[in-house]
């Protein structure tokens, strides 16, 4: 495994411990909540979503350059925020010519 999928699975799986945890002790709408408390944390959770929907953007056009479906990364984003663009940099790709 390259040091970049290493590095890639200690983040996923730290933030969804992390996650797991704080789903816990608030629940789904909870933590919505919390992202819109005060105007800090309205400003994180618009950064959050610009961010995933940009890298939303970056997904579909490398799943229809591959001829791969882009939707299930964009439903896992819009559900779970950046544990679909992790997933999707950790789901095994083909290789070119293979």
């Amino acid at each position: 495994m390259s040091p970049y999928k290493m590095v890639l699975w200690l983040i996923t799986l730290s933030f969804g411990a992390f996650s797991l945890w704080v789903l816990w002790q608030l629940g789904y709408l909870g933590i919505w909540q919390g992202g819109f408390a005060n105007l800090g944390s309205t400003q994180i959770t618009i950064d959050l979503v610009v961010a995933c929907t940009l890298l939303v953007g970056f997904i579909v056009r490398d799943c229809r350059a591959q001829g791969r479906p882009w939707w299930p990364w964009a439903l896992l984003t819009a559900v779970a925020g950046s544990f679909g663009p992790l997933a999707y940099l950790l789901w095994p790709r083909k290789r070119p010519g293979a």
